[in-house]
């Protein structure tokens, strides 16, 4: 007895029975998911400062439209309990599962229930955003193109959702007619049972069980990666509603003669038993052999010429074609062959005879300039054969045995008669020779099997009229491909179109709605219908009662019903009510390999079944590879698995690395030091927001919480009363408001993600919280002296509340930025800051659609850029003269410009902070040049009309530079002492090769220039007293 194996049961027991949205699948819904994320939000990281729960009540009339009807809506998860502390690292493994819950069962990613209007009165159509995801495989795991196409939706969708428009991004799975049938039908085979044995009922019984256990996994998946897709609406290819879309398109198309049934070469499957999509064919290169043989001429007189005769060698690397072959041809310009076309040669153990032809397609330099044309057998010899009138003659059963056409071959396997007829060509004096040859094979990307072009009877769509309105739609503007380079591409393959080849002779999947019966001469009738009683209905009437039907066996492409995605999921062909507000959806964004196999065939069939393009905008995606550039691959071992980056570094460092690390239709390298840099990002941004929830908002009472909530923009009235840092760093907010929005819209989505990470990360992280720290300082220093002087305590007070509505302020528009791209980590800070709303993804973009651009003071970024540029010329001669990190020097800023002066001289705390300054000993001053009794000083020009002067005395103790500097000095000396020594000795100068000598000479005063540096740095030192 064998050992048991896995099978069919063992399938269905893997089915995942816990996590990420088991309380849902499991039949609780919104209620059960909610309680999950109650319980989920007890963890550690629920734990903040401020936020409590009294905060949000605000939130009430929101969320009364989001949530499902009746239900109340549940506080966010992290919310904190009143005196907890923030944690001091980011651990997203805590944040992810119980805010995504929590989402979903609030009802966030449904559309609203009324867009807000652009302010400026701009199209309605416009109010809406509608995406359809392209469905993944019901049978697939999550890969990098899962996660970039979800990262870049995902993005795009919270974008139009916080901008208030009725944003729809509708999910759903593919049947995968061929992946599907294949996993089951092994599973069967693993306990000894096939689907034959059990028939088609039976067998599509089971796939449906399987799909019920095991067909939520990819999306339990999807959802790791944040996507806010409306999951109430998703669909499944073959949901019965969905299929009667299918049926209604294949019998619309039928009767207007664009569906026919013909015979056609397409790519066989021999172990599937199937046709299958070019698509679905993987080319490789593999090492093969090139037979050449003799093709002998059938004399004159029509004998057979014995072996002597003449011949014209050709060379193949299939010889068993050799007995499908229907001619021979030659260029016509070939001096070799030209006297021979119109005569015939014998094919080889065979009766038959074929004629020489003639077609500018041979290439007379490649092989022996002589092609074998087997138009059953081969893409291009049917094209060949097509234009020649060849006839088309099949070798081959379905299972890649040969057939009775092949003689006493029939019955070998197509590999077995290779090897039988090329011993057999050798026997009879007709082969040449053999080499070795890189072959391009062409292999099932399902069952690894080389495919095999065979002619069969299969369903097609008339292409061309389909293709020619597609075509004008890119052509005039009515659909946009990003990046346009991809048009060519496009049209290139709609120009050149063939027939589509839509049937699969499969069980799982689409049965295509035709229904055969006998007439009463014996010959078969087709009925296409809706149904079979409409199609019982058709027969009888033309052929009378009693008639007996049979459905086509066969069942339609998986490309064919995802051909429909856009409006199908909407309701077609019923107008619906989500059809009339969601079609034609805006963007189709989906990786740049199948433009021509699924995008094009929705533009085609969504302008045929709708009239109307499905979408407006095509967004084109590249690859995920490998940090060098490389395809991922398990055989290289360079693949790098989602689900492990999520655990190890966050979803928001994996979707950031993705986007930002991209343009669209480019490749995307990525690396773990990205991943983990990103990573860091996200806990730099963490600890920011823990900066002003432990510090600057530490213990002010709820009322004061309560008013520092952004509500709107900030107004050109209030920024003009901030002082110079809190009105550059909003001007800049607001700039990058701008900026990023016009990214956005325009799809340079990773461009903009840098610029929001750059900006939290250097501009406010780096130079406005260090600042804003200096206005803390003097209010607690005003509180330690007991109030003295009301007019200073009052003016600090006033700089501390400035600066914790800038703090607030700023952060709470970079979190609405950076949300599309890092959802986690910008909700969990936000829900902990005071905020309006029940959550950051619903919160109001900070510029409105059609509102003029937000209040930039253009003096204050000139102003506090010259500010930012003398600190870095003060830190950078504090690095060259080795100034140690905490003493605090002494600085002469002289500004020639009064008003530029005044605006510096405000921020004198922020300097000597920044540029770590005695504040004591930080003078100002209009006179450029160094005030009188400073000594020996470091001048830094910094701009004109800007200059610094740092007294030497000061900077650097000279008892110990001159030391260090005087040991350089020696040591320099001995190398150019041992240097000079070298270059004048006679048997050095006289005998190294030119080079050498030229290149000690250069060595030798570079090390003169060096240490008559170091003697003036001496010079310059004033001893210490």
């Amino acid at each position: 007895m064998r050992a048991p194996r896995a099978g069919l049961m063992t399938l269905l027991a893997l089915a995942p029975a816990a996590g990420w949205r088991a309380a849902a699948l499991a039949g609780g819904g919104h209620a059960a998911a909610r309680a999950a994320g109650r319980r989920l939000g007890a963890s550690a990281l629920s734990r903040g400062r401020l936020a409590r729960p009294s905060m949000v009540a605000s939130a009430s009339s929101a969320s009364s439209v989001r949530a499902s009807a009746g239900a109340e809506l549940a506080p966010c998860p992290l919310l904190a309990a009143a005196g907890e502390e923030m944690p001091k690292t980011y651990e997203h493994a805590l944040v992810e599962e119980p805010l995504y819950t929590w989402w979903e069962a609030s009802g966030f990613f449904q559309p609203s229930e009324r867009a807000q209007c652009a302010a400026d009165g701009s199209d309605p159509e416009d109010d809406t955003f509608t995406i359809a995801m392209p469905p993944p495989n019901v049978t697939g795991g999550l890969h990098m193109g899962h996660a970039m196409f979800v990262a870049l939706q995902d993005i795009l969708t919270r974008f139009n959702r916080m901008r208030g428009k009725r944003t729809l991004w509708l999910p759903g799975t593919d049947h995968a007619g061929i992946a599907t049938q294949m996993l089951v039908d092994r599973a069967l085979r693993a306990e000894g049972i096939s689907r034959e044995e059990i028939g088609r009922d039976a067998f599509i019984d089971k796939v449906w069980e399987w799909k019920r256990a095991k067909g939520g996994y990819i999306t339990q998946q999807i959802r790791r990666l944040g996507a806010s897709c409306d999951w109430s609406r998703e669909k499944f290819t073959l949901d019965a509603d969905m299929s009667a879309a299918v049926t209604e398109a294949f019998v619309r198309l039928h009767d207007k003669g664009l569906v026919y049934k013909g015979d056609y070469l397409c790519n066989w499957s021999p172990e599937l038993q199937t046709a299958v999509s070019d698509l679905e064919v993987i080319y490789s290169e593999e090492p093969g052999q090139l037979y050449t043989f003799k093709y002998p001429l059938v004399p004159p007189d029509g004998t057979d010429g014995g072996p002597d005769a003449d011949f014209i060698p050709v060379a193949t690397t299939r010889p068993e074609t050799i007995l499908g072959d229907t001619a021979v041809c030659v260029h016509p310009d070939d001096p070799r062959y030209t006297r021979l076309v119109g005569r015939r040669v014998r094919v080889p153990f065979t009766d038959r005879s074929i004629p020489v032809i003639a077609d500018a397609y041979v290439d007379m330099e490649f092989g022996t300039g002589a092609l074998k044309i087997t138009p059953a057998h081969d893409v291009n010899d049917y094209e060949l054969g097509k234009r020649h009138g060849l006839p088309l003659l099949n070798i081959m059963r379905k299972d890649a045995t040969l057939n009775e056409a092949a003689g006493r071959y029939e019955g070998l396997d197509r590999y077995v008669a290779r090897a039988q007829l090329w011993a057999d060509l050798q026997e009879a004096g007709l082969a040449i020779s053999v080499e070795d040859k890189l072959q391009r094979v062409p292999r099932s990307e399902r069952s690894g099997e080389v495919i095999e072009p065979l002619v069969s009877s299969q369903w097609f769509v008339r292409a061309k009229p389909l293709a020619e309105p597609a075509l004008a739609q890119v052509r005039s503007g009515g659909v946009r491909i990003i990046p346009e380079r991809f048009e060519k591409v496009y049209f290139n393959w709609l120009d050149n179109i063939n027939d589509w080849c839509i049937s699969r002779q499969l069980w799982w999947g689409h049965r295509i709605p035709v229904w055969y019966a006998r007439a009463p001469d014996g010959s078969e009738r087709a009925f296409v219908a809706r149904d079979e009683g409409a199609a019982r209905a058709q027969a009888e009437a033309a052929l009378g009662t009693g008639v007996a039907l049979e459905q086509d066996r066969d069942v339609l492409d998986t490309w064919f019903s995802s051909g429909l995605w856009p409006f199908s999921t909407l309701g077609w062909p019923e107008q619906s009510s989500d059809l009339a507000r969601f079609y034609p959806t805006q963007l189709m964004e989906t990786g740049y390999d199948i433009l021509f196999f699924w995008v094009a065939r929705m533009i085609m069939l969504g302008i045929e079944l709708t009239g109307q393009p499905p979408f407006h905008t095509v967004y084109m995606h590249g690859l995920v590879r490998d940090d060098k550039g490389a395809k991922m691959s398990k055989t290289k071992g360079n693949v790098i698995d989602p689900l492990d980056s999520i655990a190890q570094y966050g979803t928001d460092a994996l979707r950031y690395t993705l986007v930002t690390g991209s343009t669209p239709g480019q490749d995307i390298p990525l690396s773990t030091e990205r991943l983990l840099t990103n990573r860091n990002l996200c806990n730099k941004l963490w600890n920011t927001g823990r900066f002003l929830l432990t510090t600057s908002l530490a213990g002010l009472p709820d009322a004061q919480l309560h008013e520092l909530r952004v509500t709107k923009p900030m107004g050109a009235d209030e920024l003009a009363r901030l002082s110079l840092a809190e009105r550059y760093i909003v001007s800049r907010a607001h700039a990058l408001v701008s900026s990023v929005t016009q990214q956005l819209d325009a799809y340079s989505l990773g461009a903009a993600g840098t610029d929001i990470a750059r900006f939290l990360w250097d501009e406010y992280a780096d130079w406005y919280i260090e600042a804003s720290k200096t206005r803390f300082q003097g209010e607690a220093a005003s509180r330690a002296s007991g109030g003295e002087g009301a007019e200073a305590t009052a003016e600090t007070a006033r700089a501390a509340a400035e600066a914790r509505r800038t703090l607030v302020y700023v952060l709470d528009c970079g979190l609405r930025l950076l949300h599309p791209f890092m959802p986690y980590v910008t909700e969990a800070i936000w829900q902990r800051m005071p905020h309006d709303g029940p959550s950051l993804m619903l919160a109001p973009w900070p510029l409105g659609r059609g509102a003029p651009p937000l209040p930039v003071d253009a003096g204050a970024l000139d102003a506090f850029g010259v500010f930012q540029d003398t600190v870095r010329a003060v830190r950078n001669a504090r690095a060259e003269y080795k100034v140690e990190p905490g003493k605090k020097i002494h600085a002469v800023v002289c500004v020639s410009d009064p008003s530029k002066l005044a605006e510096l001289r405000s921020e004198a705390a922020a300097f000597a902070l920044l540029a770590r300054v005695d504040p004591e000993r930080l003078v100002w001053s209009s006179a450029m040049c160094a005030p009188a009794g400073a000594g020996k000083a470091v001048h830094l020009v910094v701009a004109d009309g800007v200059e610094v002067f740092l007294p030497l005395a000061n900077l650097v103790d000279a008892d110990k530079e001159t030391a260090r500097l005087e040991k350089q000095a020696a040591k320099l000396q001995a190398s150019i002492d041992k240097l000079a020594a070298r270059l004048g000795s006679p048997g050095f100068a006289d005998k190294a090769p030119a080079d050498v000598v030229a290149l000690a000479t250069a060595e030798l005063a570079e090390q003169r220039e060096q240490l008559e540096t170091i003697r003036k740095s001496i010079a310059d030192l004033v001893p210490s007293s």
